[in-house]
């Protein structure tokens, strides 16, 4: 296998640097504006992108390079693709509350194989690669050992979003089952699944450089990452995060509200 220390190296270096920069704007009154989506950017937004791009052209000038607010940049070396996210969680940052992050993803061959996730006004450094382990700030992080939904958290980013895309029903069955629901939202209930602090982090609606980190980090964690139906990916339009045990009990939940 290709050695991805140092594609891992450069994505920490990379979700830092960046993550520092927002934080120049966090909580000093930014104003967003808002794209055809309906969704803000800021100022914050296409500055981070702008040092994330410089610093993976400059390493590897032929990798291809997605991100959120300048698309894609195509290279020479087409099994190389980094996917970003500059802030994951732009109206929880304009409105200046600490859960949003920046993300940092390597696909190598289609397979998503490093992933970074930065929230800087927590300082925290999640990080991953295949074979290498997952990390938050130097520490190992692992998946919470819960045996059952019933006595586990449940973590959500919009509760209006599972009516609007079709799943209502099962967001409904997640609810009576699960023993907790937080609205730890974005990246950051993603995030907490990883590190053993929530059990189940559901997405109805996601785009891949929401989600680009988190296969390799939820891997590595011992969890898993990918669509309601159990397929690593993140091109589904959607998804979750949880553990290995609890994986087959949430299958059939959402299965059952489908």
């Amino acid at each position: 296998m290709e050695n991805l220390r140092p594609y891992l190296d450069l994505a920490v270096r990379t979700a830092h640097e960046a993550g520092r920069l927002t934080l120049g704007y966090f909580q000093a009154g930014v104003r967003p504006e808002w794209k055809a989506d309906d969704t803000p950017v800021t100022a914050a937004d296409r500055g981070a992108e702008e040092v994330i791009r410089a610093r993976i052209r400059a390493a590897y000038p032929g990798h291809t390079v997605v991100g959120e607010e300048f698309g894609t940049e195509e290279g020479s070396v087409g099994s190389h693709r980094w996917i970003v996210d500059p802030i994951d969680g732009t109206r929880a940052f304009v409105r200046g509350v600490p859960l949003y992050g920046v993300l940092v993803g390597l696909e190598i061959e289609g397979v998503c194989e490093v992933g970074v996730a930065y929230f800087p006004a927590l300082d925290e450094m999640l990080s991953a690669a295949t074979g290498l382990g997952c990390y938050m700030n130097g520490r190992r992080a692992r998946v919470a050992q819960t045996p059952r939904l019933g006595e586990g958290i449940a973590s959500f980013t919009d509760a209006a979003s599972f009516e609007e895309h079709g799943r209502g029903d099962a967001w409904g069955l997640v609810q009576r089952v699960a023993g907790g629901v937080r609205g730890w939202s974005d990246a950051y209930g993603h995030a907490l699944v990883a590190t053993g602090r929530a059990d189940l982090m559901l997405d109805p609606v996601l785009n891949p450089w929401d989600c680009a980190p988190f296969p390799p980090i939820l891997r590595e964690a011992g969890g898993y990452f990918g669509d309601w139906s159990g397929n690593e990916t993140i091109y589904a339009g959607e998804g979750i995060s949880t553990t290995r045990t609890l994986l087959p009990e949430v299958l059939r939940l959402l299965d059952d509200g489908a």
